[in-house]
């Protein structure tokens, strides 16, 4: 064997184990594909019917948010027709009442004045004047008139 028959089967072994490693590798790479394949198609078999629930779900939600925004509509227009029925029952029936207690206050002041034009006593028996921070029953103060 010569020198460059050796190095031709040298060459030859060199190159046998390059394409051996390659074809490995090729052989691997297409299991990593296949596996990926498989993932991405049972994730797709479950995402599928995941984001119909959620459309679902956001429609839905949608639709009770419309409600909602109903129903607040139609409680600000409440409140609003009660502010104006508190403003115009005030307004008309604020005044007459005010003058009509006054009136009834005056009269029964007038007609509760005895003859020396006190106050008739609430409750004759149990009436007590305040001196100086102490009570004094009724029957003391009429000692102290007489």
């Amino acid at each position: 064997m010569t020198g460059g028959e050796v190095a031709g089967i040298l060459v030859a072994v060199f190159w046998a184990i390059l394409v051996s490693f390659l074809a490995v590798v090729l052989v691997r790479l297409a299991q990593t594909l296949k596996a990926a394949t498989r993932m991405v198609a049972d994730v797709t078999e479950q995402a599928v019917p995941l984001l119909a629930d959620a459309s679902a779900t956001v429609r839905s939600a949608q639709t009770q948010l419309d409600r909602v925004d109903a129903i607040a509509s139609d409680v600000q227009e409440v409140t609003s027709n009660a502010s104006a029925l508190s403003s115009t029952v005030a307004s008309t029936f604020g005044g007459p009442l005010v003058k009509v207690a006054a009136f009834g206050y005056g009269v029964r002041k007038a007609l509760g004045r005895g003859r020396d034009g006190e106050d008739a006593p609430r409750d004759s028996a149990v009436r007590r004047t305040v001196i100086v921070g102490r009570t004094v029953p009724s029957s003391r103060r009429r000692k102290q008139k007489g």
